[in-house]
């Protein structure tokens, strides 16, 4: 690359949670400034949250509305180059249609879209445009996670057979949404949240871990959703048994009200040779258990040769100094950063650049979302145990 990127923010101002973690993730290789913002529906944290960032307050708008057009009427040396959106999931669809209309790649939280009809819609235009839109699912950033998808992909494990992977939260097992948690609110409102609580905001994350890691597609699947706390309006707790199209079997745990839990996420998968086994909480390191040999732990580290490209690609320090979430969420902007990048100067991006979540993630994720609930209101998947 040539020069930075510029990046124009929509959301994620001082009221917010989210913009504060893609600001970090997208600076942390130097590749992408943050050049204007509208940054709250809320003018005055909009002016506060610009003054803050150092913005300009000519490039501090009220509206994305406002932002899009302006900066698409600014000289090609000057406007941005990409439009990050860090809204509630209502509020996805518009701004991003609108930037990419006017010529913007996107970056855009997850779920992509508010319903799976809106997904299509970004990406009818998208081949329209032939622009770049990156999805923020930021557990495929680790390296580890890379190192599990290419194992599987080289056939080391030898056929995939199983796959558990889970997602337990513990944050909302008060009802947190009636005692002035923000976040709690929009999250558990089906007017801003979508269709599903749980399994849009987390259990999207769990099926797209499953599937970049073995790279097959869930093709079935039969599901429960729960509301757990009393007086909730939307589901707190599920679990989905899974089909994937390369004939393995799967399970899916997501739940809300797992008191006491962070972000436990942890998936393994099993095939005819051996297992993998990776857990947010040791980001680090890849457990690999043998059928007929001792079970290895690998780590993540710069200088390891023995990883794949892909994980060493993702790896920005020497073996034994912890990487976590930020450097995770840096490598998904530095990806699309270098893609965008080969992009503007006629260039090839490679493999390794070219691996964030797109929008055919977006895409999955909300049909996900969408036969999920559709499974869970059935009355024909359970069998009685009955003597």
């Amino acid at each position: 690359m040539t020069r930075k990127l510029r990046m124009g923010m929509v959301g994620g101002g001082q009221d917010a949670f989210i913009g504060a973690i893609h600001r970090l993730a997208a600076n942390m290789d130097g590749l992408i400034e943050l050049s204007c913002g509208a940054l709250s529906i809320n003018p005055e944290v909009a002016k506060a949250s610009g003054k803050a960032l150092f913005l300009t307050e000519s490039r501090t708008y009220l509206t994305y509305e406002e932002m899009i057009k302006a900066e698409a009427a600014l000289p090609a040396d000057e406007r941005i180059d990409f439009v990050t959106i860090v809204t509630p999931n209502f509020a996805h669809f518009a701004p991003a249609m609108m930037a990419l209309e006017h010529g913007f790649n996107v970056v855009i939280e997850k779920p992509i879209t508010f319903s799976l009809e809106e997904a299509k819609l970004l990406e009818k235009k998208l081949k329209e445009t032939g622009l770049t839109l990156c999805l923020t699912h930021t557990y495929s950033g680790y390296p580890m996670v890379k190192q599990a998808k290419a194992m599987v992909r080289e056939g080391q494990l030898g056929k995939i057979r199983k796959v558990w992977v889970e997602y337990p939260q513990g944050w909302l097992s008060k009802l947190s949404e009636r005692e002035g948690n923000a976040q709690a609110a929009w999250r558990t409102d089906p007017k801003k949240s979508g269709k599903s609580s749980v399994m849009g905001d987390i259990g999207t994350h769990a099926a797209h871990l499953a599937e970049y890691i073995t790279g097959s597609r869930i093709t079935e699947i039969c599901a429960e959703l729960n509301t757990l706390v009393e007086g909730r309006v939307m589901d707190d707790d599920g679990a989905v048994m899974l089909k994937f199209d390369n004939g393995a079997k799967g399970v899916l745990m997501a739940s809300q009200v797992a008191a006491g839990e962070e972000n436990a996420v942890k998936i393994r998968v099993y095939g005819e040779k051996g297992g993998i086994e990776w857990l947010q909480h040791e980001p680090n390191s890849l457990i690999v258990k043998w059928l007929e040999e001792p079970m290895q732990i690998l780590r993540a580290g710069s200088n390891y040769g023995h990883l794949s490209s892909f994980a060493r690609h993702n790896c920005r320090t020497p073996g034994g100094h912890p990487e976590g979430y930020l450097e995770a969420f840096a490598n998904i902007y530095r990806n699309f950063a270098l893609t965008l990048g080969c992009k503007i100067e006629g260039t090839q991006p490679t493999p390794e650049m070219l691996d964030f979540p797109s929008i055919e993630d977006g895409l999955r994720g909300m049909a996900f979302i969408d036969n999920v609930v559709l499974s869970a209101q059935s009355d024909k998947k359970w069998t009685p145990n009955v003597l």
